[in-house]
């Protein structure tokens, strides 16, 4: 994520915060446009997903932003001021310059994407000594290069993208067979179906809905919070302050009052309503300030999204099928992405395939450590025998369950 402001470029985390106040110069998933050429049709359809503005240029993409001039950019440039970012935190902490790396991607990039992934690499000052498929990152980072073990399915699920790849290893080398995914399925879809039923809760409680531009980034901040707390706990607890302005101050509506359809159709379960129960409370801080709170559960949250987590299932089937395998066959089944830490996602992966998933490794961390080990390798300070070398595929194709 990068921001642009009429003072500077924002990076990272300083960018997240002005996702919501600055959104048409915020730019994110520049790694969705990166290299790719479009149809009219794909970009009319990707266009309509993003606050910020989205040109076409001859079927490639380039972004619109507005600081002390309109300028366009492109994702190969976006994509250059997080590595730019990384490199600079990585010479801090190592004290010593960085100028070479190994860089990963996904497995369905074909060429053009790869070279605009090193183009973003060198505008940041970086030699990119070798590109790897991130499933194949993750699997080193697992140790599978080094195991007695032939078929890997690996979940990456991150969150805008879920994507599934099955690899075939022999001796040192890897062979991605078959790969599935969903391009919009991931964690920020689980955060909807909470903020979406939270909006509906609002409105019964209070009658109105939150408009404000840092209310509502408040409200995507702490669903985002509530969700990391229910990986670990059975409960998470909640608290927003909210302004009312005093023309949109009404008496609440009744249970039958009819809500706006467009914000709530994935809340209108009433096992989700009588799991809600009676956590609301209000208090008054001052003119016109409602303060929100609530106990969310797991079980709600698991309940809102369980249509979501089964829809994991639909490209693991499809590698399969695509691979000729039974689930049986699968020795290893790594995680990749902060979501799978989920522990209904994990429930539904193990009860599939009758078998725990491997999660030795942070998901977060698993394609990262991957590239760095790959990145020992080939900079002659990992032993060259456990290597893993990766046989391209160039007949491979995605299958997208949108």
């Amino acid at each position: 994520m990068v921001s642009f402001t009429d003072d500077d470029v924002y990076v990272g985390y300083e960018s997240l915060e002005l996702a919501d106040s600055n959104p048409q110069n915020t730019i994110y998933d520049a790694k969705r446009f990166i290299g790719k050429v479009f149809t009219p049709e794909e970009l009319e359809a990707e266009i309509g997903r993003y606050p910020f503005k989205v040109l076409n240029k001859n079927g490639m993409v380039e972004f619109s932003v507005t600081s002390n001039e309109t300028i366009t950019v492109s994702p190969e440039y976006v994509g250059s001021r997080l590595l730019l970012k990384l490199k600079e935190m990585a010479e801090e902490y190592l004290g010593m310059p960085v100028a070479n790396a190994v860089i990963s991607v996904p497995a369905e990039f074909d060429l053009k994407q790869r070279n605009s992934t090193v183009q973003a690499a060198n505008l940041a000052g970086l030699k990119i000594l070798r590109v790897i498929n991130e499933p194949t990152a993750a699997a080193m980072a697992y140790g599978l290069h080094k195991a007695e073990v032939f078929h890997v399915l690996v979940i990456d699920l991150g969150g805008g993208t879920l994507d599934v790849s099955l690899l075939n290893k022999q001796g040192g080398m890897f062979l991605t067979r078959a790969m599935s995914g969903n391009n919009k399925l991931g964690g920020q879809d689980f955060n909807q179906r909470l903020l979406q039923y939270l909006y509906k809760q609002i409105y019964q409680t209070y009658g109105f809905l939150p408009s404000r531009k840092e209310e509502i980034h408040r409200l995507r901040q702490a669903v985002e919070m509530v969700k990391l707390n229910l990986t670990l706990h059975e409960t998470a607890q909640m608290s927003v302050l909210l302004t009312v302005e005093e023309n949109d101050r009404k008496e609440p509506p009744t249970s039958d009052t009819e809500l706006p359809k467009d914000k709530f159709s994935p809340a209108n379960d009433p096992h989700v309503d009588s799991m809600f129960g009676a956590n609301l409370s209000e208090k008054k801080n001052g003119e016109g300030q409602v303060l929100f709170e609530t106990e969310i559960s797991r079980k709600l949250f698991d309940t809102l999204n369980e249509d979501l987590f089964q829809k994991i299932l639909v490209p693991i089937q499809q590698v399969l099928k695509e691979g000729h395998l039974e689930k049986t066959e699968i020795d290893e089944v790594v995680l990749v992405g902060g979501s799978t830490r989920i522990p209904r996602i994990r429930q539904v992966i193990q009860e599939f395939f009758g078998k725990d998933p491997n999660t030795s490794v942070d998901p977060d961390l698993a394609v990262v450590t991957g590239v760095a080990i790959q990145a020992g390798i080939d900079g002659g300070s990992w032993p060259l025998q456990v290597s893993a070398l990766e046989i391209p595929n160039k007949h491979l194709q995605k299958t997208n369950f949108n």
